[in-house]
């Protein structure tokens, strides 16, 4: 088949990581050499045939990040990857495009650590995410350099195959987190962009550790909590002190108990970004044609999550289970 839909070519897959990767992919993931050429033909046909897709990547690396994720469920992947397209329009000014790190407000987050991946793997093998969100200045920063920050690191660190087979883990310091900080997003838009990152984002979430939260926080975050599943539930620890972090702490950064100054893992992780940032850029070509969803879908309300677009050559706009009649009760959150 020619595909016309192809952002990035086709390529010829061949697995060249070790065989502890090639062994926790087949047990955790359903992941084999079979499986996997049948998935990725099975992938890029479906794209092609899709007429909602405009353009998309078809590298194996892309596709492969979903399947993972998705444990080699092709529908379930499938939809993955159109509600990805989608979700990258689904804000004013296509927040979630435009990934560059080299923007001031987004490298100065960056600068100042705001996130950053710790450069050590734990015993596990896994990289570790690291939070720093009270340097975020909101009289400096929107929450639309917040998203798009995320959105850079989270494909960064997704673009290492390793990564996608051992799932990532999360840690993060609460200090400096006050009450003004829930203003960033409303209600509306914090369970969105939580209902969707759970649903969307392809990553393998293996364990949250969150640290020195400020007690005035506590019904904020007990209701964040009831917005994510159970299984994420049960993989969130809080600390009252990072001291206490039940993680290996040589990982952490010298100012919070570890080994290596902290302005040293930023410059590191600075590096993979921009080595990264040319792919970033050039995703920004992937499209849909917006027209052929409901507005609740282009707008990533919650109930347009339980909508399968698998199989549908299109929406009917005034459908009732997308419009008010259908929405009403869930209006407030959706």
């Amino acid at each position: 088949m020619k595909y016309t839909k192809a952002l990035t070519a086709p390529d010829d897959y061949k697995f060249t990581m070790s065989d502890d990767l090639r062994r926790i992919a087949e047990r955790e993931l359903n992941e084999t050499d079979d499986r996997r050429n049948h998935a990725l033909q099975m992938l890029r046909d479906w794209a092609e045939k899709n007429p909602r897709i405009v353009k998309v990547r078809m590298d194996s690396n892309f596709l492969l990040k979903f399947l993972r994720a998705k444990k080699f469920s092709i529908p379930v992947a499938q939809e993955n990857i159109e509600r990805f397209l989608l979700l990258r329009f689904i804000r004013d000014g296509n927040v979630f495009m435009n990934l560059d790190c080299r923007l001031p407000k987004l490298a100065k987050l960056l600068d100042l650590g705001y996130m950053f991946a710790l450069p050590k793997r734990d015993k596990n093998g896994r990289r570790v995410m690291f939070y720093r969100p009270g340097v975020f200045d909101l009289n400096e920063f929107s929450n639309d350099d917040m998203v798009r920050v995320h959105g850079i690191c989270y494909e960064t660190i997704l673009a290492d195959e390793e990564n996608q087979i051992r799932g990532i883990v999360h840690a993060g310091v609460g200090t400096g987190i006050g009450l003004q900080y829930l203003t960033l997003f409303t209600i509306k838009e914090a369970v969105r962009i939580t209902k969707n990152g759970e649903r969307l984002l392809p990553m393998r979430h293996q364990e949250m550790h969150g640290c020195n939260i400020n007690p005035a926080l506590k019904i904020a975050v007990e209701w964040g909590m009831t917005l994510i599943s159970e299984k994420l539930r049960n993989r969130i620890r809080l600390y009252t002190d990072i001291k206490d972090i039940e993680m290996d702490k040589s990982l952490l950064p010298k100012e919070y108990g570890g080994t290596m100054p902290m302005a040293e893992m930023i410059k590191l992780w600075k590096a993979e970004v921009e080595a990264h940032r040319a792919t970033l850029l050039n995703d920004d070509k992937m499209a849909v044609h917006l027209h052929m969803y409901p507005e609740a879908a282009r707008e990533g309300s919650v109930s347009s999550l339980k909508q399968n677009l698998n199989g549908c050559s299109g929406f009917k706009e005034n459908n009732s289970t997308y419009g008010l009649a259908g929405s009403f009760r869930k209006l407030e959150v959706d």
